[in-house]
Protein backbone atom coordinates (compact mmCIF):
# COMPACT_ATOMS: atom_id res chain seq x y z
CA UNK A 1 0.00 0.00 0.00
CA UNK A 2 1.29 3.26 -1.32
CA UNK A 3 0.74 6.01 1.25
CA UNK A 4 1.25 9.90 0.74
CA UNK A 5 2.31 11.33 3.82
CA UNK A 6 1.66 14.66 2.91
CA UNK A 7 -1.03 16.49 1.30
CA UNK A 8 -2.35 20.23 2.09
CA UNK A 9 -6.24 20.28 2.39
CA UNK A 10 -8.92 22.51 3.45
CA UNK A 11 -9.65 26.08 3.40
CA UNK A 12 -6.92 29.19 3.69
CA UNK A 13 -7.69 32.28 4.22
CA UNK A 14 -4.65 34.63 3.81
CA UNK A 15 -4.72 34.38 0.18
CA UNK A 16 -1.07 35.56 -0.60
CA UNK A 17 -0.78 32.22 -2.37
CA UNK A 18 -1.69 28.73 -3.28
CA UNK A 19 0.36 28.01 0.13
CA UNK A 20 -3.02 29.86 2.47
CA UNK A 21 -5.70 29.71 -0.28
CA UNK A 22 -8.28 26.58 -0.25
CA UNK A 23 -6.73 23.55 -0.87
CA UNK A 24 -9.07 21.60 -3.28
CA UNK A 25 -7.94 17.77 -3.51
CA UNK A 26 -10.00 16.71 -6.59
CA UNK A 27 -7.36 16.72 -8.60
CA UNK A 28 -4.91 15.32 -6.48
CA UNK A 29 -7.01 12.40 -5.99
CA UNK A 30 -7.43 11.63 -9.57
CA UNK A 31 -3.73 12.01 -10.30
CA UNK A 32 -3.10 9.73 -6.63
CA UNK A 33 -5.23 6.86 -8.04
CA UNK A 34 -3.99 6.74 -11.26
CA UNK A 35 -0.19 6.45 -9.69
CA UNK A 36 -1.46 3.84 -7.28
CA UNK A 37 -1.37 5.93 -3.75
CA UNK A 38 -3.47 4.64 -1.68
CA UNK A 39 -3.90 6.31 1.37
CA UNK A 40 -3.00 10.43 1.98
CA UNK A 41 -1.92 12.01 5.47
CA UNK A 42 -3.87 15.84 5.31
CA UNK A 43 -2.64 18.55 7.13
CA UNK A 44 -4.01 21.98 6.00
CA UNK A 45 -3.08 24.92 4.27
CA UNK A 46 -1.75 28.15 6.24
CA UNK A 47 -4.45 29.38 7.93
CA UNK A 48 -4.99 32.47 10.60
CA UNK A 49 -6.36 29.76 13.19
CA UNK A 50 -5.18 26.38 12.73
CA UNK A 51 -8.22 25.06 15.01
CA UNK A 52 -10.78 26.08 12.26
CA UNK A 53 -8.13 24.54 9.80
CA UNK A 54 -7.84 20.94 11.63
CA UNK A 55 -11.58 21.04 12.09
CA UNK A 56 -11.80 21.10 8.45
CA UNK A 57 -9.31 18.72 7.77
CA UNK A 58 -11.07 16.13 10.95
CA UNK A 59 -14.17 16.58 8.41
CA UNK A 60 -12.62 15.40 5.79
CA UNK A 61 -10.91 12.54 7.23
CA UNK A 62 -14.23 11.11 8.49
CA UNK A 63 -15.93 11.58 6.10
CA UNK A 64 -13.40 8.82 3.97
CA UNK A 65 -11.41 7.11 6.88
CA UNK A 66 -10.04 4.55 4.71
CA UNK A 67 -8.63 6.79 2.33
CA UNK A 68 -6.82 9.74 4.81
CA UNK A 69 -4.95 10.61 8.01
CA UNK A 70 -4.67 13.89 9.10
CA UNK A 71 -1.99 16.17 10.67
CA UNK A 72 -3.18 18.82 13.78
CA UNK A 73 -0.85 21.70 12.40
CA UNK A 74 -0.60 24.60 15.23
CA UNK A 75 1.64 27.75 15.05
CA UNK A 76 4.10 27.33 17.14
CA UNK A 77 3.75 31.22 18.71
CA UNK A 78 0.81 31.74 17.85
CA UNK A 79 -1.03 28.89 19.67
CA UNK A 80 1.46 29.44 22.43
CA UNK A 81 -0.76 28.15 25.44
CA UNK A 82 -3.32 26.03 24.10
CA UNK A 83 -1.16 23.57 21.90
CA UNK A 84 -1.47 20.70 24.27
CA UNK A 85 -5.55 21.29 24.24
CA UNK A 86 -5.14 21.21 20.44
CA UNK A 87 -3.36 18.45 20.00
CA UNK A 88 -5.53 16.80 22.58
CA UNK A 89 -8.87 17.29 20.67
CA UNK A 90 -6.89 16.36 17.27
CA UNK A 91 -6.17 13.07 18.78
CA UNK A 92 -8.96 12.27 21.11
CA UNK A 93 -12.01 13.70 19.12
CA UNK A 94 -10.14 13.63 15.32
CA UNK A 95 -7.99 10.15 15.42
CA UNK A 96 -5.43 12.65 14.30
CA UNK A 97 -1.65 10.72 14.24
CA UNK A 98 0.97 13.63 13.85
CA UNK A 99 1.74 16.87 14.48
CA UNK A 100 2.63 19.58 12.05
CA UNK A 101 4.72 23.21 12.28
CA UNK A 102 6.06 25.50 9.59
CA UNK A 103 9.08 28.12 10.31
CA UNK A 104 7.45 29.95 8.17
CA UNK A 105 5.24 30.48 11.10
CA UNK A 106 7.59 30.55 13.71
CA UNK A 107 10.46 28.08 15.18
CA UNK A 108 9.46 24.99 16.62
CA UNK A 109 8.71 25.25 20.33
CA UNK A 110 9.14 23.15 23.56
CA UNK A 111 5.59 23.57 24.29
CA UNK A 112 4.73 21.30 20.87
CA UNK A 113 8.11 18.84 21.45
CA UNK A 114 6.19 18.27 24.51
CA UNK A 115 2.46 17.62 23.14
CA UNK A 116 3.99 15.25 21.06
CA UNK A 117 6.12 13.12 23.70
CA UNK A 118 2.66 13.16 25.65
CA UNK A 119 0.61 11.89 23.02
CA UNK A 120 3.29 9.79 21.09
CA UNK A 121 2.86 11.60 17.75
CA UNK A 122 6.07 12.26 15.14
CA UNK A 123 5.95 15.85 14.72
CA UNK A 124 6.14 16.98 10.79
CA UNK A 125 9.15 20.31 11.14
CA UNK A 126 9.48 22.24 8.27
CA UNK A 127 12.10 24.05 9.25
CA UNK A 128 12.75 26.13 5.69
CA UNK A 129 16.34 25.36 5.84
CA UNK A 130 17.07 26.18 9.18
CA UNK A 131 18.42 21.88 9.52
CA UNK A 132 20.32 22.70 12.10
CA UNK A 133 17.40 22.72 14.54
CA UNK A 134 17.77 18.79 14.46
CA UNK A 135 20.39 18.40 15.93
CA UNK A 136 18.49 20.23 19.23
CA UNK A 137 15.72 18.03 18.80
CA UNK A 138 16.96 15.06 18.73
CA UNK A 139 19.44 15.40 21.86
CA UNK A 140 16.43 17.31 24.02
CA UNK A 141 13.31 15.11 22.56
CA UNK A 142 14.50 12.06 21.89
CA UNK A 143 11.77 10.02 22.21
CA UNK A 144 9.72 12.17 19.45
CA UNK A 145 10.31 10.97 15.81
CA UNK A 146 10.46 14.30 13.58
CA UNK A 147 10.17 14.05 10.05
CA UNK A 148 11.37 17.39 8.04
CA UNK A 149 9.94 17.78 4.84
CA UNK A 150 11.72 18.38 1.48
CA UNK A 151 14.96 16.86 2.81
CA UNK A 152 14.46 20.10 4.82
CA UNK A 153 14.54 23.04 2.42
CA UNK A 154 11.55 23.46 -0.12
CA UNK A 155 13.61 26.16 -1.08
CA UNK A 156 16.09 24.08 -2.79
CA UNK A 157 18.91 25.22 -0.33
CA UNK A 158 21.48 23.05 -1.16
CA UNK A 159 23.53 23.31 1.64
CA UNK A 160 21.12 22.80 3.92
CA UNK A 161 20.00 19.82 2.38
CA UNK A 162 23.35 18.20 2.26
CA UNK A 163 23.35 18.87 6.14
CA UNK A 164 20.25 17.07 7.26
CA UNK A 165 21.64 13.59 5.63
CA UNK A 166 24.41 13.84 8.44
CA UNK A 167 20.77 14.77 10.73
CA UNK A 168 19.42 11.55 9.71
CA UNK A 169 22.57 9.01 9.51
CA UNK A 170 23.67 10.04 13.45
CA UNK A 171 20.00 10.71 14.97
CA UNK A 172 17.65 7.74 15.26
CA UNK A 173 14.59 9.80 15.84
CA UNK A 174 15.46 12.60 13.02
CA UNK A 175 13.66 11.29 9.43
CA UNK A 176 13.30 13.58 6.27
CA UNK A 177 10.06 13.22 3.14
CA UNK A 178 10.96 13.12 -0.12
CA UNK A 179 8.61 16.34 -1.67
CA UNK A 180 9.84 18.59 -3.71
CA UNK A 181 13.13 17.72 -3.81
CA UNK A 182 15.03 18.82 -7.15
CA UNK A 183 18.58 17.81 -6.64
CA UNK A 184 17.88 14.50 -7.35
CA UNK A 185 21.63 13.43 -6.39
CA UNK A 186 20.65 14.63 -2.72
CA UNK A 187 17.88 12.26 -2.50
CA UNK A 188 20.28 8.82 -3.85
CA UNK A 189 22.69 9.92 -1.07
CA UNK A 190 20.22 10.38 1.45
CA UNK A 191 19.24 6.85 0.91
CA UNK A 192 22.52 5.25 0.57
CA UNK A 193 24.03 6.84 3.48
CA UNK A 194 20.81 7.06 5.89
CA UNK A 195 19.23 4.18 4.67
CA UNK A 196 15.57 3.69 3.31
CA UNK A 197 13.91 3.53 7.02
CA UNK A 198 14.77 7.19 7.34
CA UNK A 199 12.61 8.57 4.20
CA UNK A 200 8.95 8.65 3.89
CA UNK A 201 7.52 9.53 0.34
CA UNK A 202 5.39 12.74 0.30
CA UNK A 203 4.20 14.48 -2.33
CA UNK A 204 3.19 17.99 -0.93
CA UNK A 205 0.08 17.94 -2.85
CA UNK A 206 -2.16 19.02 -3.76
CA UNK A 207 0.38 22.03 -5.52
CA UNK A 208 3.06 19.27 -6.67
CA UNK A 209 1.89 15.67 -9.20
CA UNK A 210 1.65 12.99 -6.92
CA UNK A 211 2.94 10.79 -9.45
CA UNK A 212 5.59 13.28 -10.44
CA UNK A 213 7.01 13.33 -7.08
CA UNK A 214 6.54 9.04 -6.52
CA UNK A 215 8.70 8.57 -9.58
CA UNK A 216 11.47 10.40 -7.91
CA UNK A 217 11.06 7.27 -5.19
CA UNK A 218 10.72 4.70 -7.74
CA UNK A 219 14.10 6.09 -9.95
CA UNK A 220 16.09 5.52 -6.78
CA UNK A 221 15.96 1.46 -8.40
CA UNK A 222 15.67 0.21 -5.06
CA UNK A 223 15.21 -3.59 -3.65
CA UNK A 224 11.18 -4.14 -3.44
CA UNK A 225 10.91 -4.35 0.11
CA UNK A 226 13.40 -1.06 0.57
CA UNK A 227 11.26 0.85 -1.68
CA UNK A 228 8.00 -0.45 0.72
CA UNK A 229 9.71 1.07 3.52
CA UNK A 230 9.55 4.70 1.94
CA UNK A 231 6.40 4.54 0.29
CA UNK A 232 4.23 3.41 3.29
CA UNK A 233 6.12 1.37 6.07
CA UNK A 234 7.95 3.85 7.34
CA UNK A 235 4.65 6.03 7.81
CA UNK A 236 2.80 3.30 9.57
CA UNK A 237 5.82 2.68 11.69
CA UNK A 238 5.67 6.23 12.92
CA UNK A 239 2.57 6.95 13.53
CA UNK A 240 2.03 4.00 15.55
CA UNK A 241 -0.23 1.89 13.21
CA UNK A 242 -0.66 -1.86 12.84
Amino acid sequence: MIIDCHCHAGPGDGLSGPWDSDATLARYLRRASQAGIARTALLPAFHSDYAVANREVARMVAASPQRFYGYAFVHARRDRGRIGAMVRTAVEQYGFIGIKVHRHDARISGEVCDAARRYRLPVLYDPAGETSVAELLATQYPDVNFILPHLGSFADDWAAQLALIDHLVRHPNIYADTSGVRRYDLLEQAVRRAGPHKLLFGSDGPWLHPGLELEKVRLLGLPAADEALITGHNFLRLAGIG
